[in-house]
């Protein structure tokens, strides 16, 4: 294969054509689901170009020609990821009737969880937003059974350690008590798995209703449930890294 100008790592391709982050291409390619111009590779030691033809799992994959970025209202009830070897319903079975392109999501919400979930082409945009460092705010509605006060969540905001895992400071304030539940508003600077669920768990509260409010710059408003919405190229402007447009 002749090496072209616009020539690139596969995986850094695969990652700015939306497929999924650097990390996950390499993956794609050990596992021999990467192939190129009809040839399975082996390895991401490999330039690539627009030239080339290039198939994951037997879809044609096409450069990505800008970044794109939807908000999507995810529902109860759903998976975010592709398949499930149990065969319960994803995001994407979800997302199939609305004519979106090939997409990774920003982070994940759990298949009990619902709210605002991103949506981007991009894989390495898509990294850039879940890394710790990158800092997106995350906001949250949380419904717990029993009356909560005050004072319990006060100490999250020096952080928490939860069976050796250290959890960053946390904002929780009670909203209002509804019957035997309590509503509270919590605000989250990173996005480590069930982070929302076992935090109150280990304060003696179990969730029942967990809804993500925002991610960053982006917010859910009135996104009804199931709804998929495209983010202005304009407001994209405004808010992303000019590395990512």
């Amino acid at each position: 294969m002749t090496q072209q100008p616009d020539s690139q790592r596969i995986a850094k391709f695969l990652a700015h054509a939306g497929v999924c982050s650097r990390r996950a291409a390499e993956q794609l390619i050990l596992d021999g689901k990467v192939f190129v111009n009809g040839k399975v590779i082996v390895s991401p030691a490999l330039n690539v170009s627009s030239k080339d033809k290039i198939t994951v799992d037997g879809k044609p994959i096409i450069a990505r020609e800008k970044t794109r970025l939807w908000l999507y209202h995810k529902p109860v009830g759903f998976l975010c990821t592709r398949s499930d070897p149990e065969g319960r319903p994803t995001i994407f079975d979800n997302l199939n009737s609305k004519r979106l392109p090939y997409t990774v999501s920003v982070g994940r919400l759990d298949f009990n969880s619902e709210g605002l979930l991103l949506l981007t082409n991009n894989g390495e945009l898509a990294r850039f937003l879940e890394l710790p460092a990158t800092a997106c705010e995350r906001h949250y509605r949380v419904r717990v059974k029993g009356l909560v006060q005050e004072n319990e969540l006060a100490r999250l905001q020096k952080g928490i350690t939860i069976e050796g895992i250290h959890y960053q400071s946390i904002e929780a304030t009670v909203e209002h008590h509804q019957s035997s539940n309590s509503w509270i508003r919590m605000t989250l600077h990173e996005g480590k798995n069930r982070e929302i669920r076992r935090i109150l768990e280990h304060l003696g509260y179990a969730v029942n209703r967990l809804i993500r409010l925002n991610y960053g710059a982006f917010q859910l408003g009135n996104l009804k449930s199931g709804e998929v919405k495209e983010v202005p190229e304009d407001y994209l402007i405004q808010v992303l890294p000019k590395t990512f447009l």
